[in-house]
């Protein structure tokens, strides 16, 4: 059996700009056979979940409308990286914006591809530590945030019981665990 092979883009075009990402098709054709199919794309800018934890061990969450889904989440702050930012200053910002902390000693923890079938971005995990409020959010125009504190294993229980569904802060979630696992042990 033939390993799967890098397919060749042959033709690509904009197919939607959409504020936030573009769409574009692409012919591609298969090196081996060269059968030939059309694939759509979506390019956006990274993104980057703040993993934030407050100086007493517990983490910041926020929950929002989503449209996609319809629904309130509760998942990590975070958002899409401004041009030229690095993932360790927009999560400090999307941090500061989305719930009035700030924090020290914000680190990458870990990376994802979020859908790698349609989208070619990265989405980023930034550790942030010693996080305390200075309540002073700045929210965006059409966003209405709720803020609230949880206890990494209450966290870790909202994902596995789907409280937190969002793919992402799962991953995000998840990559805290291997990062701070005392964080994750019963307090005695």
């Amino acid at each position: 059996m033939t390993e799967p092979a890098p397919w060749i883009v042959d033709q690509e075009a904009l197919y939607a700009d959409c504020k936030i990402f573009k769409v574009f098709k692409q012919q591609c054709r298969h090196p081996h056979d060269n059968r030939e199919g059309v694939f759509f794309v979506i390019r956006c800018p990274d993104w980057v979940m703040a993993l934030p934890v407050t100086t007493d061990g517990r983490l910041v969450l926020v929950r929002q409308f989503r449209f996609g889904t319809r629904s309130l989440s509760w998942e990590p702050p975070g958002g899409l990286l401004d041009h030229g930012e690095n993932p360790t200053e927009a999560a400090v910002r999307e941090l500061e914006e989305e719930t009035g902390y700030v924090g020290k000693n914000a680190r990458i923890i870990g990376t994802c591809a979020p859908n790698p079938a349609i989208l070619g971005n990265t989405s980023h995990f930034v550790l942030i530590e010693n996080c305390e409020s200075t309540g002073t959010a700045d929210f965006d125009v059409n966003e209405e945030v709720e803020t609230r504190l949880f206890s990494a294993p209450e966290v870790e229980q909202m994902a596995m019981n789907g409280e937190i569904h969002h793919a992402i802060a799962q991953a995000g979630i998840l990559h805290l665990r291997n990062t701070r696992p005392d964080l994750f042990q019963p307090k005695k």
